[in-house]
């Protein structure tokens, strides 16, 4: 049986979207009778808490040594050497997990994959910019050069994987979702009146999602009687900027900050909304969007969230990451009928169902690891120029 090490930053909730990613892809992964699946990542306050996520998988969480943010931990390196891999799968970089990563291969003198998750994209780049030169000048680069192949998981990534310079083979392959049970409504966290139509936003409160253009656009915006819901988990006080913005224009009274939302507390959020929005300035291919087109929600968002698909089979409204164009988009979406905006969310659906379903994710996966090891001719999901 072939062993696959998946290797994280961290293995809870405070990962952010790359938790749901990871543990989701590796859930898909481990239900093939010819490839083992074992998670490495380090452990923080979140991680016993978040452990039964990971589901049957075997799960490997150490403790960091000294500053959080330098995520030092000498015991993954060991842990990594004693487990037998014969393949390892990278998700993120820019932190210690790629020291660990390159020391691995360099010893055990076997291969490994680096899904970057738009880590490489311009925008990404810009941001912590020094510290990103200099990381990459001590080992990212050297990290980066010696993968065996790059994951993209769009296109649009690909080219920015060449665009810094690597010469690596990249496999294209999308996240992707498991379909939502069907089970009757769960009250949500957070209350608005019976009656009012919600638009949701679920993920990180950080800048580069957009969520100052989206509270100037909400208040640019016709008179309408829709609510915005702002869900997600605060990082570096983005949350109480957006609240004083919410209040400087004198709209809180319909933009709810609802916090941090898993499990049923998800599924409710989205249940209950009746569209989703992500004006994001950068994404890899963000899980939120393909969530909400499972539940048949219509969707605004970006170009840089790098969905086009949405846009070409009429399942989402295009905006562009600024204010005035973000207030275009709600108009547009305040002005159709519910039948109008159910035929958007249906459209998404069915685009769900046909492309972006872990099993049929892990089916390609699972074609590249055996690839990687056992050589031939690449998987058609492999660009190698």
């Amino acid at each position: 049986m072939t062993t696959v090490g998946i290797l994280t930053l961290w293995v809870s909730r405070n990962a952010g979207g790359l938790y749901d990613a990871v543990r989701l892809i590796a859930q898909a992964l481990d239900n093939n009778s010819e490839f083992e699946v074992e998670i490495f990542g380090l452990e923080d306050e979140k991680t016993h808490q978040d452990l039964t996520g990971w589901g049957s998988v075997p799960l490997n969480a150490y403790p960091v040594r000294g500053p959080k943010f330098m995520a030092y931990s000498p015991k993954l390196v060991r842990a990594l050497h004693a487990a037998n891999l014969d393949l390892l799968h990278v998700h993120g970089i820019w932190a210690y997990p790629s020291i660990a990563s390159l020391r691995w291969s360099r010893t055990e003198k076997k291969p490994y994959l680096i899904t970057t998750h738009g880590m490489l994209d311009s925008w990404a780049l810009q941001n912590s910019r020094w510290k990103k030169r200099l990381v990459s000048r001590l080992y990212e680069n050297a990290h980066l050069q010696g993968a065996t192949c790059l994951h993209a998981l769009c296109e649009s990534e690909a080219r920015s994987i060449r665009a810094y310079g690597l010469q690596n083979p990249i496999c294209v392959i999308p996240n992707g979702v498991f379909l939502p049970p069907e089970s009757k409504p769960v009250p949500t966290q957070w209350e608005v009146p019976d009656d009012a139509k919600v638009l949701l936003y679920l993920g990180r409160l950080h800048p580069k999602k957009g969520l100052l253009n989206l509270l100037y656009a909400w208040d640019m915006a016709l008179s309408h009687d829709w609510y915005l819901v702002i869900a997600g988990w605060d990082q570096n006080g983005h949350e109480n900027e957006l609240k004083m913005l919410s209040r400087k224009l004198g709209i809180q009274d319909r933009v709810i900050f609802a916090g941090p939302q898993f499990n049923t507390d998800k599924h409710a959020s989205y249940s209950r909304a009746n569209a989703f929005i992500l004006p994001s300035f950068s994404e890899g291919l963000p899980m939120v969007i393909l969530e909400a087109w499972s539940y048949g929600l219509p969707v605004l968002m970006t170009p840089h969230c790098n969905l086009p698909e949405g846009f070409q089979v009429g399942a989402a409204i295009q905006v562009e990451a600024n204010q005035e164009s973000i207030a275009q988009g709600l108009n547009a979406l305040f002005l159709m009928s519910d039948n109008e905006r159910q035929t958007l969310g249906i459209k998404g659906r069915k685009l769900v169902e046909e492309q972006f379903t872990w099993p049929k994710i892990a089916a390609e996966m699972r074609s590249v690891y055996e690839w990687i090891l056992g050589g031939g001719s690449p998987p058609s999901s492999v660009l190698m120029i």
